[in-house]
């Protein structure tokens, strides 16, 4: 794989193959993120353009103070909030409804006997390996719909934290949230991925 430094070095001499790497890398996250900011798909996807631009044009004043891969979200959380505040959308990741709400179980309660044991004990996940998955044709397009089905802060930590591996810190200041939300989103959010992943292993 090519190391950031290097991709960086190629992007700066104008390389097409370096960004047409970094757009496949990162893309469809930064579509995901984008979402969490305003009214649809398509105008995620729009911003997202604007942020390439702003990627390949700002090239030359990238420090180096953090990722060439947080940099260019950074760019984007900014782009995405322009955005919003223009189409006259004002809410931010931490105020949807719900997907924050400490109080709300991440689990159905009706899979809990009333001592708090389990009623219908969740799948092995040792069934769930990495070739299976791989091979799945059908589990991998689920998953993907239970992500893609995700509220969209929900969605937007869980992609940034498992899909892009950044630090919980760097998601709550890029997303503009308290750390205790970013938990609590991320916590809902794999939550209903494996409640998805066990009802596809029950079928």
């Amino acid at each position: 794989m090519t190391q950031p430094a290097d991709l960086y070095c190629r992007l700066r001499a104008g390389d097409e193959q370096a960004f047409r790497t970094v757009v496949t890398r990162h893309q469809a996250s930064l579509i995901a993120v984008a979402q969490a900011f305003v009214r649809s798909r398509a105008t995620a996807e729009e911003v997202v353009q604007d942020t390439w631009l702003a990627v390949i044009e700002g090239l030359d004043t990238f420090e180096g103070r953090s990722s060439l891969k947080n940099w260019i979200f950074a760019i984007l959380a900014n782009k995405a909030r322009t955005r919003a505040v223009r189409d006259g959308r004002m809410v931010q990741v931490a105020d949807f409804a719900g997907e924050t709400d400490e109080d709300a179980p991440a689990v159905d309660p009706s899979r809990f006997k009333p001592s708090g044991a389990w009623a219908d004990f969740p799948a092995a996940w040792d069934e769930l390996t990495p070739e299976r998955i791989v091979g799945d044709k059908d589990m991998l397009a689920r998953a993907g719909e239970a992500i893609a089905s995700l509220p969209p802060g929900q969605r937007s930590v869980l992609t940034l934290r498992t899909i892009e591996h950044m630090e919980a810190a760097e998601v709550s200041v890029l997303l503009g949230i308290s750390d205790a939300n970013q938990r609590v989103l991320l916590h809902r959010a794999r939550a209903a991925i494996r409640d998805a992943m066990e009802r596809l292993l029950a079928d």
